[in-house]
């Protein structure tokens, strides 16, 4: 059963009144959490949202980066000395982001009432498992300040990470829209304006130009059709991937074999992976335990499976590194190595880190490459098209002159 929202009123310890609304399946575990918080409930009533297409003014999503810059921020002033509640005053004044507002709000009234942070985090669905269980052991060991820097510092490798990667392919993936954009562009408006001309000359045309011409008709004609037709069957494809475990099973396993993108997966799982791991055991947090965390870190379903095989391994008594090496091949030998020497020093979260560091420059090192390879790529490519295009406009009229 989906939560609902259920907006409260009650009175604090010192007979404050205090109000908001929190997320659960019934009112009943609404009061069960106000009353952990030692608040005597008054009035609760369940909000309604109203449809989609009302929603003229939704509030504005907190992004990775939000979360990010307010651990940051929070992390900062904690370890200036800052106590928590004037922490997320400071927080408040200085923001100006629509999103984060109400969120630093929320977290600086349940704490006031007596919530513990995390489980003030817990009752928004932008902080995940991993954050919560870390400022939870950072709170039990009165160490909060540094665990928030360690979240700190892992969002914004994790944040890198995915900005290097999105760079891979915003580059590509405009210069192709804008060719294809311009491309269309030709063939609706230019092309049946030499049609004409070539209708004047009486005579054969060119295979190439035939064939042109019969694109733009088509295009002119079935267009929208077309265009509907391909946006339906991407919807389609992509829903079907969602829904379906098999496909997407054996999405992940062709991806890891695909030649530039297979390595590149690979390391980006392999350096996510390892980091979270690190932060986690650095933490103190049993490795058994910290898996758990681990397993959807990756969004890979390859990786996820094997995450479950290595701490069922655990759980029997298996090291680390003999379980990973059992991964057929998924985790690269270079991880399997550094985790046995963590093992036998005693080290094992600073290697996990080392080992995360290097796949993350080999990220940066694999994008660099592929874009320095894609860059002559997509010239030929537009070269093939723009060229062919031209050719087949113009071969009519040179083959006119050649007869003249």
């Amino acid at each position: 059963m989906a939560k609902r929202r259920f907006a409260w009123r009650g009175v604090d310890r010192q007979g404050a009144i205090q109000q908001g609304v929190l997320e659960a399946h019934t009112q009943e575990s609404v009061i069960a959490q106000l009353k952990q918080q030692r608040i005597r409930v008054t009035r609760i009533q369940r909000q309604f949202d109203p449809p989609s297409w009302l929603q003229f003014n939704k509030p504005a999503r907190l992004t990775a980066r939000n979360i990010t810059e307010f651990t940051r921020q929070l992390a900062t002033l904690l370890q200036a000395g800052v106590p928590l509640l004037q922490s997320f005053d400071i927080l408040d004044r200085g923001q100006s982001n629509a999103a984060l507002k109400p969120l630093i709000r929320d977290l600086r009234s349940q704490v006031e009432g007596g919530a513990a942070l995390n489980q003030a985090l817990r009752q928004h669905g932008a902080f995940d498992s991993l954050y919560c269980n870390l400022v939870a052991v950072g709170e039990l060991a009165g160490m909060l300040d540094i665990m928030l820097e360690r979240l700190a510092h892992h969002l914004e490798k994790s944040e890198a990470l995915r900005a290097t990667i999105r760079s891979a392919l915003i580059y590509p993936s405009a210069v192709l829209s804008i060719a294809v954009l311009v491309l269309v562009l030709i063939l609706v408006f230019v092309v049946p304006a030499f049609q004409n001309i070539f209708a004047s000359f009486g005579a054969e045309l060119p295979w190439l130009t035939r064939g042109v011409i019969a694109l733009s008709e088509g295009i002119a004609h079935d267009g929208l059709w077309i265009l509907a037709l391909i946006v339906f069957a991407v919807w389609w494809l992509r829903r079907q991937v969602q829904q379906r475990i098999r496909w997407r099973r054996t999405l992940h396993r062709q991806l890891l074999r695909l030649p530039l993108a297979g390595p590149l997966t690979r390391h980006a799982c392999t350096a996510r992976w390892t980091r979270t791991l690190a932060t986690l055991f650095a933490a103190g947090v049993p490795l058994t335990e910290a898996l758990d965390a681990v397993e959807g870190v990756t969004d890979h379903l390859l990786f996820q499976a094997a995450t479950q095989n290595i701490q069922a391994q655990l759980i029997q008594g298996q090291a680390l590194s003999r379980a990973l090496d059992h991964t057929e091949g998924l985790f690269p030998p270079m991880v399997v190595q550094m985790c046995a020497i963590g093992e036998e020093s005693g080290a094992l979260d600073h290697m996990l880190e080392k080992t995360a560091e290097h796949y993350e420059q080999e990220v940066h090192n694999t994008v660099a490459r592929l874009s320095t390879l894609l860059e002559p790529f997509i010239m030929v490519v537009l070269g093939v098209l723009i060229g062919g295009l031209v050719m087949a406009l113009y071969l009519p009229i040179f083959q006119l002159g050649q007869v003249i």
